[in-house]
């Protein structure tokens, strides 16, 4: 810190230092003596620092370079002199040959604004140098790979990547693009703009690349859920005016209908029926709870008493240890199974070469088979095929068909205006949406009262009553 002030002191001391700062002069900056400190405790050192002088010179230095590009003391004589002989005779005749005032002259460049010029960059100084501009991210690890490919490329080993690219199909330049047909072209493919579907207007590689192209839509979402109808159309014996036989045959299923559910219920009031005359009496009741006291107490005593017999004879039996088998019965039982698997051996070979002799009947067997197989196929098809037509159980909900909309005899009306309504539109969609499996059954919400209702008469109601 010293020895740069020293320096310092000494630049601004030579003859050659220019300020421009009048009232400045160069002796000036030069400080006088200062007090003699001890400069070796840290608090005395911007304590009796006196770096005025230094301050002065930087900024002066710094003021010289704003405006002038650099210390003057290093510049030329041109570039701080010129010699003034007065205007050109060029440029008097140019003014002389001036145009009318109003008329702007071909060419002539427009004076910026004075606005632009007071926003403009007024400092000499160069701008900083953008050390991150030359940095590059993993430059260390590019100049690896670099010098690793050159290595293997002195070798004569081709990275994978050049090796795809070699590989790659060459495509045909020369080819002439396909032109688009005109729009009065009257042999062109017609084309409807308002239908589905879109028209590839590239090749199928760039429409995938930049995500033009669409999804194929998967063939399950084509499939319909059921095979019903949106809307059914009910019996003919639903008519307001229905045939007779038609109308009994709608009665019928109505009656089918309710013998079912009375079916039902009828099973449920079996299962849940009991003897009304068979109810118990406190001498009932009395007599069970003392059932049975007194020989449960003997049986007791006696199995206190087997326990201990028992463990007895487990701990005799116990104590007996099987006799160790001499090396004669183990090599008897060796030679027994070695029989045993022998003579299974040969009676599997038997058996194999007795099938040649059945081959006929093993084919009417497999015959058989298949058929039976294919049976059962068709048997899984149609039940398959039926149950399309069946509500799936896609909640914890069973669906419950829609009551059957009936008008017994007496209400037959002859004409449409004495026709009664039956059941709601709304509630008839509802269900078909169940039904065709597009929504899963739904019960209505219960609505649960929280608060209890407070009734309060009203004073005028007092007064009226």
């Amino acid at each position: 810190m010293a020895a740069a002030r020293r320096l310092k002191r000494v630049a601004v001391s030579q003859p050659g230092f220019l300020t421009l700062n009048p009232k400045v002069g160069p002796t000036d900056l030069v400080s006088s003596r200062r007090k003699r400190v001890n400069k070796n405790k840290k608090k005395n050192w911007n304590k009796y620092s006196d770096v005025q002088d230094v301050e002065e010179f930087l900024e002066d230095v710094r003021h010289q370079e704003r405006t002038t590009g650099g210390l003057l003391s290093e510049k030329s004589d041109d570039s701080l002199f010129f010699l003034d002989v007065g205007q050109p005779k060029k440029v008097e005749e140019k003014e002389a040959a001036e145009p009318v005032k109003g008329k702007k002259r071909k060419g002539k460049s427009s004076r910026p604004l004075r606005i632009d010029l007071i926003l403009q960059h007024d400092s000499r100084v160069a701008p900083p140098k953008d050390v991150l501009a030359y940095q590059k991210p993993n430059a260390k690890k590019l100049r690896r790979a670099a010098e690793r490919a050159e290595k293997l490329a002195a070798k004569g080993v081709v990275p994978r990547s050049k090796k795809r690219l070699l590989n790659r199909p060459v495509v045909d330049r020369t080819s002439k693009k396909t032109e688009t047909e005109a729009n009065n072209n009257p042999e062109r493919d017609f084309y409807d703009i308002w239908g589905q579907e879109t028209k590839d207007l590239g090749e199928p590689w760039y429409l995938q690349q930049t995500r033009k192209k669409l999804v194929k839509r998967p063939e399950k979402l084509n499939e319909k859920p059921s095979v019903l109808p949106a809307v059914e159309v009910i019996a003919p014996g639903g008519s307001y005016n229905p045939d007779f036989f038609s109308h009994q045959e709608l009665l019928r299923e109505a009656h089918e209908v309710e013998v079912k559910k009375k079916k039902v219920e009828d099973k449920i009031e079996r299962q849940l029926a009991y003897n009304k005359e068979d109810t118990a009496t406190e001498e009932t009741i009395l007599r069970e709870q003392v059932e049975g006291l007194v020989e449960e107490s003997e049986e007791e005593e006696e199995k206190e008493d087997a326990p201990k017999e028992d463990g007895e004879e487990v701990a005799v039996g116990a104590i007996a240890v099987a006799d160790k088998k001499t090396e004669r019965q183990r090599k008897r039982e060796k030679a027994e199974k070695m029989k045993e698997q022998q003579r299974l051996a040969e009676r599997r070979q038997t058996e194999q070469q007795q099938q040649l002799f059945q081959l006929r009947s093993i084919k009417t067997s497999i015959k058989q088979q298949e058929e039976k197989t294919q049976v059962r196929q068709k048997r899984r098809k149609a039940k398959e095929e039926a149950q399309k037509a069946q509500p799936r159980r896609l909640g914890k909900l069973k669906f419950q068909p829609q009551d059957m909309e009936v008008q017994l005899s007496d209400e037959l009306a002859g004409s449409l205006r004495q026709l009664k309504p039956e059941g709601s539109v709304l509630m008839d969609r509802f269900k078909s949406l169940q039904k065709r499996n597009l929504i899963e059954p739904r019960e209505r919400a219960k609505f649960k009262r929280r608060l209890k209702v407070k009734y309060v008469e009203k004073r005028a109601f007092k007064e009226i009553s």
